[in-house]
């Protein structure tokens, strides 16, 4: 199976290039799409150092909210019916769902639903606060992952409005006040995305679009994000009795036999194991978050209790499973005189590469043609972390990432290439006004972006 999803049939692959590489001529309408981006670059600039400028860290729960205040307001102004639903059951600021309805459900091409987050991984204690703009690279936290997204989306839309095309459109706007630390359970924090998915044909996430050595990439999967902890419990007595039959091997050793069990069993394509804390002793306390351990433990002393805590990310749900299971096996062989288990956390679930995917790729990269921009690779999985899209990925068809283009995210010195934003906003605009122009019931792989 998983083979299967990673293996595009060589002629279909073969179809959707040739696809990629035979532009269709601007449309009026397209053209004018463009003329409104490029006439409009200084005040797209401007709402992003203005979204910039409010601090909306995901536990900065007004921060969010005021982001959120913006976004509600410019959705509004184009027509969208605008709502914010608070996610105070799961200690997070809540999502925006604003909604574009068809005049004429069912004629308005491809439901579209476009997804968003409105936090930054910098909260109101990092030092990284301000936004500064040198050469066309602006510098800001949050400014790539992804308030340069946000403003993308808006202006495509903008462009749509300002054109008369986004009349006949249906879509979905769904932006998460917490996409960098998801409240638990995503039944809670997830349901209206989830919801929209189910009315909606296609999902494009407004992420970074990835750019390497000046090629830019398309997503057509992300990687699942699955935490999991292992607490192991022995004996505990004076060290010259370990190995002992009464003794053991102690917490420790069957920590250690886990984890270096994981590591020569578990390899596999796709698939990546981290460890991220190691903890144990003769006492351990490891604090709610899982972030912070104390210990105490002597070196003549048999260590009774050991924790370790880490991730791993793949490419299916189905692979996700898999390894859990294997994993859940390796503890349970547990060595003498000692215990151990194994918890695994909500996390996010994987996107996996689809046909339907990469048919919508196909027809971004027609859009690309048509403006005189270079296709845009298919990006390696390995390459980027998890999303929200992944929520949704067994509902529809989707992009994982449309959005800004830079470097740094998630560090301090975060940037964005403020050239990129109306090559990105150009063909977005005219993905969405293509997207509109399919039949809502067209399978997307016979679809050639016409």
């Amino acid at each position: 199976m998983l083979r299967k999803l990673l293996v595009l049939p060589a002629l279909v692959a073969l179809s959707l290039l040739s696809l990629a590489q035979a532009p269709n001529p601007l449309t009026s309408s397209e053209r004018a799409m463009v003329a409104f981006i490029d006439a409009n670059q200084q005040a797209s600039n401007e709402l992003l150092a203005k979204l910039i400028s409010i601090n909306s860290g995901t536990h900065n729960l007004e921060g969010v909210r005021a982001v959120a205040d913006i976004m509600k307001s410019e959705l509004t102004d184009l027509g969208f019916k605008a709502s914010f639903i608070p996610m105070d059951q799961v200690q997070r600021a809540g999502a925006l769902v604003a909604e574009h309805a068809c005049p004429e459900p069912g004629k308005c091409g491809k439901r579209m639903l476009l997804i968003g987050h409105m936090d930054t991984v910098f909260e109101k204690t990092s030092p990284f606060q301000s936004y500064s703009v040198k050469d066309n690279i602006g510098t800001g936290p949050g400014v790539n992952d992804m308030k340069g997204g946000l403003v993308i989306m808006l202006y495509a839309l903008k462009a749509m409005k300002a054109t008369g095309v986004l009349d006949r459109a249906e879509i979905t706007v769904v932006l998460s006040g917490d996409e960098e630390a998801h409240g638990e359970p995503s039944s809670i924090s997830r349901r209206d995305m989830i919801a929209a998915a189910h009315h909606s044909d296609v999902a494009l996430e407004f992420e970074g679009t990835p750019r390497t050595n000046g090629i830019f990439y398309g997503s057509v999967s992300r990687r699942s994000s699955i935490t999991w902890k292992i607490d192991a419990t022995g004996e505990t007595g004076h060290s010259s009795g370990i190995f002992s039959d009464h003794m053991g091997f102690g917490a420790n050793y069957e920590l250690v036999r886990i984890l270096d069990t994981f590591r020569t069993q578990l390899p596999e394509p796709n698939l990546t194991f981290n460890i991220g804390m190691i903890a144990g002793g003769t006492a351990v306390q490891v604090d709610e978050a899982g972030n912070n351990a104390t210990i105490t433990g002597k070196d003549n002393v048999v260590a009774p209790v050991a924790h370790a805590s880490g991730d791993i990310r793949t490419i299916s749900n189905e692979q996700t499973a898999r390894v859990e299971k294997k994993m859940q096996e390796i503890v349970a062989n547990h060595l003498p005189k000692t215990s151990a288990k194994i918890a695994f956390g909500e996390g996010y679930p994987a996107m996996p590469p689809t046909a339907q995917n990469r048919a919508l790729l196909a027809i971004l990269n027609q859009a690309n043609a048509s403006l005189g921009f270079a296709a845009m690779p298919e990006l390696d999985p390995m390459k980027r972390g998890a999303g929200d899209v992944a929520f949704v990925a067994d509902i529809v068809a989707g992009l994982a990432g449309v959005g800004a283009t830079g470097e740094g995210a998630h560090a301090p010195g975060e940037t964005i290439d403020l050239s990129a934003q109306p090559i990105n906003t150009k063909r977005d605009a005219l993905l969405m006004y293509r997207l509109t122009q399919i039949d809502q019931n067209a399978d997307l792989t016979k679809v050639g972006g016409n």
